[in-house]
């Protein structure tokens, strides 16, 4: 196992590297790559990823603890079982990634690019997805009570049976979006009912 504390990269290529098992504190990284590395198991707490590259990476049973990775590439990434808490993820692209028994608690995923991701049952509460493209997403079952969905592209997602109460959905089509079974608090409701052209006193 090895350990990195305080240290800083910029455009350093880690690509393919065994990184596995490692332990990264209060790191920076700006504009690396990691395409194809193997990086199971290793844990980050504090560290910035500015513009990095993933793609292609494993990434599975890896612990992030208030770590930012902000307009990353995580194509094709292999993030199986992985967790993050209070993590800062906005811009970040995860087309294509593995994110089957992913743990999200918390945190900023504004602006993320999650188009066709496997997120049924997933407990997103508190966490803030503003602006972030959903297109296609399996939200079933999903937990989303309190998470911030302003303007949250919702477009064929399915939503059977997840719990948005207390959510904010600011800026939503509804009309895009099969409502069947999804709980909603009153406010939702009123505001479902006004996309549709509904006038309430």
């Amino acid at each position: 196992m090895y350990q990195y504390i305080d240290q800083q990269y910029t455009e350093v290529d880690f690509s393919n590297k065994d990184l596995r098992d490692g332990e990264l504190r209060g790191c920076t990284f700006t504009n690396c790559r990691f395409r194809g590395a193997h990086m199971e198991e290793v844990w980050t707490t504090s560290c910035q990823f500015m513009n990095c590259d993933f793609t292609g990476a494993v990434l599975n049973a890896s612990i992030h603890t208030r770590s930012a990775f902000t307009n990353c590439i995580f194509s094709g990434t292999n993030l199986f079982v992985a967790k993050f808490e209070e993590c800062k993820m906005t811009g970040s692209d995860f087309a294509n990634a593995q994110l089957d028994g992913i743990t999200i608690q918390g945190g900023d995923w504004s602006y993320t690019n999650l188009r066709h991701a496997n997120l049924v049952k997933q407990q997103l509460r508190h966490v803030k997805l503003a602006e972030a493209d959903l297109y296609e997403c399996n939200l079933e079952k999903a937990d989303l009570r309190d998470a911030d969905l302003t303007r949250v592209r919702l477009g064929k997602t399915k939503l059977k049976g997840a719990d948005l109460r207390g959510a904010i959905v600011d800026g939503i089509d509804f009309k895009s979006i099969d409502m069947k079974d999804v709980r909603l608090d009153v406010t939702q409701a009123v505001v479902m009912a006004r996309s549709y052209g509904a006038k309430i006193d």
